[in-house]
């Protein structure tokens, strides 16, 4: 069914519900992207991120992912935090100071789902968070919503790059947005701030040099020996090659609730973190994205830090 007609009234309800942006692309093969993700895996640079390796196919075509669609809505959900954690406390990501972000988002995106529904008619589609082999930063910079950065993140010049993404993948059909103009230029402060040289090649990441993944992905007992005195205290995720990034003076703090951090864990001191017990653990991030590391990755990574 042809929709754009309703892509103005889309984007306007989307905004309602929190999202930043909202952009159209085709459903379709990623000609480009195949060969580079086949390179990127092929040089292990995805680490024991295993299941990036697959679905192949589906990851590169959302049309085998999910029949007849023939769209993708990419959305941005900000998420960027008015305030931060005390100095000198091992570092949290600022995605992980509030809710588990899947469900928060997951939960606004089947209200613009139901809404589609009401204006338009019944569709067919599928809703993804980060949960499925979707190249998300792909299908958003096809939607018009930014450019991928030489961190290999989504920026956007108005918003930064402290966002999520999401998308709906359906039966309607748009006409594609038009993409976005790389204004990266001449900078490099991702690369020169990376202090494990993740980023040492513009626009590529080698995952397993990247503290995200290193306190996140890597499920090892001990961190490799060679990230010691590199971490710059961050024990789960790193923020560095965003904070850095000139577009991000542009990010505001986030309007959702369910994002607002705790400010008993953003006002905790560096020996309540290091004598955190497992039970406090649980209970501490049972809604949070924090809980993927298990208490025992998290005491990994702080004891990492000291040792």
């Amino acid at each position: 069914m042809l929709a754009d007609a309703y892509k103005h009234a889309i984007r306007e309800k989307a905004t309602e519900l929190g999202f930043l942006h909202c952009g159209f692309s085709k459903a379709g093969f990623l000609a480009h992207e195949a060969p580079l993700l086949e390179t990127w895996l092929k040089n292990n640079q995805h680490g024991e991120m295993r299941y990036m390796e697959n679905h192949f196919d589906k990851r590169l075509n959302p049309t085998l992912l999910v029949e007849g669609s023939q769209s993708v809505i990419s959305l941005l959900f900000n998420y960027h935090p008015a305030e931060t954690q005390n100095p000198g406390v091992p570092k949290i990501a600022k995605y992980a100071y509030g809710e588990d972000y899947h469900q928060v988002i997951k939960d606004h995106l089947n209200t613009l789902i139901e809404w589609i529904a009401l204006e338009i008619g019944e569709i067919q589609c599928r809703v993804f968070v980060d949960s499925a082999p979707v190249m998300d930063k792909v299908w958003a910079k096809k939607s018009g919503l930014g450019w991928l950065g030489k961190n290999t993140n989504l920026i956007h010049p108005k918003e930064g790059s402290f966002f999520f993404i999401a998308e709906i993948i359906s039966d309607l059909t748009f006409s594609q947005d038009a993409p976005m103009k790389d204004y990266c230029g001449t900078c490099t402060r991702c690369i020169d701030a990376c202090p494990t040289d993740a980023l040492a090649v513009p626009y590529q990441i080698d995952a397993k040099k990247c503290i995200s993944y290193l306190t996140i992905e890597l499920k090892d007992e001990i961190i490799p020996s060679e990230f010691k005195g590199k971490m710059e205290h961050w024990a789960f995720g790193c923020d560095i090659c965003q904070d850095v990034c000139p577009w991000n003076r542009f990010s505001k703090p986030t309007k959702e609730q369910r994002f607002m951090p705790d400010f008993s864990i953003l006002n905790l001191a560096e020996e309540d973190w290091r004598g955190l017990r497992k039970e406090a653990f649980q209970e501490m991030f049972k809604h949070s994205a924090i809980k993927r590391t298990k208490y025992e990755g998290w005491m990994r990574n702080v004891n990492f830090l000291s040792e």
